[in-house]
């Protein structure tokens, strides 16, 4: 161990999201090949001897204690635990939320020694995996508030990566059986043999791991929020959501030093009709089993909407993934402007 193979896969994953920025330590991390990548899990992260590194992956994660602060991680996936290794700048972005974060080594912040924050969670503790809509993202959810965790991979194919990573994985696991057969078999679990129709998207592994897929009514909850926010423009039966897509918009500030610009995380909804950015709270949906009380905010916040027919031209830069796009809206504030051009030329 380990394999050629392996290695050169992990050094393949081992590639930084070129639109977000990181600290010199992470830069540090993503500049390893090969063998010292393995090298540097063992002697660094590893918190067993035999344990084996499977599979890498940057994504941005959220926890469900810091619900508002999206940070960038190394994602680490063993054959013990599963690793994040974060962006230190994350102990001092929310000081009073991040309690549960070791903070005795903050004096080395002026020496020439980076330090990253471990986050561990071991694969015994590991409850239940709720994949996002559209798998943009999955949710890994623990024994208690401090080990929920949602992965922002905005990527279908990282996501799935992962999960068939994650299961294999969790094979390995030697775990007492439960004390009699509850779990069905995958086709009773997924499917009626009357209609055919899905009616349960909760998979239990044979770890006793529960993954759980959205159903068909999420859609629905979701169509129904956007015809809320549509003021009954639109009759709910004809909406149609085109597109789901976890994206970035793009804030410009012309400072008098750099124009820089931030990127604020919103979800991109798509309909026949509008065009909508929302603010949505991917880690605390669906509710973990020991919430109390439900999240302060909804899951959906609208940020932005547009109809579609006011949508001038859209302008895309020649850069390679991700794409920046550019929507140009006609600035008019009146619902339809022919019908007040009319009223206006014709009328006293």
């Amino acid at each position: 161990y380990p394999s050629e193979f392996l290695m050169q896969k992990i050094t393949e994953e081992n590639q930084l999201p070129v639109h977000l920025h990181v600290s010199v330590s992470l830069q540090y991390v993503a500049g390893l090949k090969g063998r010292a990548l393995v090298e540097f899990f063992h002697s660094n992260i590893a918190e067993v001897e035999n344990e084996e590194l499977r599979h890498l992956m940057w994504s941005s994660v959220l926890f469900y204690k810091t619900p508002s602060v999206e940070v960038m991680a190394c994602v680490l996936l063993s054959t013990k635990a599963i690793y994040f290794l974060l962006d230190d700048s994350f102990i001092h972005a929310d000081e009073h939320q991040s309690d549960f974060w070791n903070k005795e080594n903050s004096d080395c912040e002026n020496s020439s020694f980076h330090l990253s924050c471990c986050f561990v969670l071991k694969l015994n503790d590991l409850q239940s995996v709720n994949v996002g809509l559209f798998d943009q993202y999955f949710r890994i959810t623990g024994h208690s508030a401090d080990h929920i965790v949602t992965c922002l991979t905005r990527d279908s194919y990282n996501t799935h990566t992962f999960i068939q990573q994650l299961m294999a994985v969790l094979s390995l696991l030697a775990r007492t059986p439960s004390p009699e057969p509850v779990d069905k078999d995958f086709y009773s679990e997924f499917g009626s043999k009357n209609t055919g129709k899905m009616e349960n998207y909760e998979l239990i592994h044979s770890s006793r791991v529960k993954f759980i897929y959205p159903n068909e009514e999420e859609i629905g909850d979701l169509a129904f929020l956007v015809a809320e926010k549509m003021d009954g423009l639109t009759n709910l039966p004809s909406l149609n959501i085109l597109l789901y897509v976890l994206a970035f918009q793009v804030n410009h500030f012309e400072g008098s030093a750099q124009n820089t610009s931030s990127l604020q995380p919103k979800t991109l909804i798509l309909t026949s009709s509008d065009l909508f950015l929302f603010d949505e709270d991917y880690v605390s949906y669906p509710l973990p089993e020991f919430a109390k009380e439900p999240p302060k905010r909804d899951k959906y916040q609208l940020a932005d909407g547009r109809r579609i027919r006011d949508l001038d031209r859209v302008l895309m830069g020649y850069q390679t993934y991700p794409q920046a796009l550019t929507f140009v809206f006609d600035d008019v504030q009146n619902q339809d402007l022919m019908q007040n051009l009319t009223l206006d030329h014709f009328g006293e």
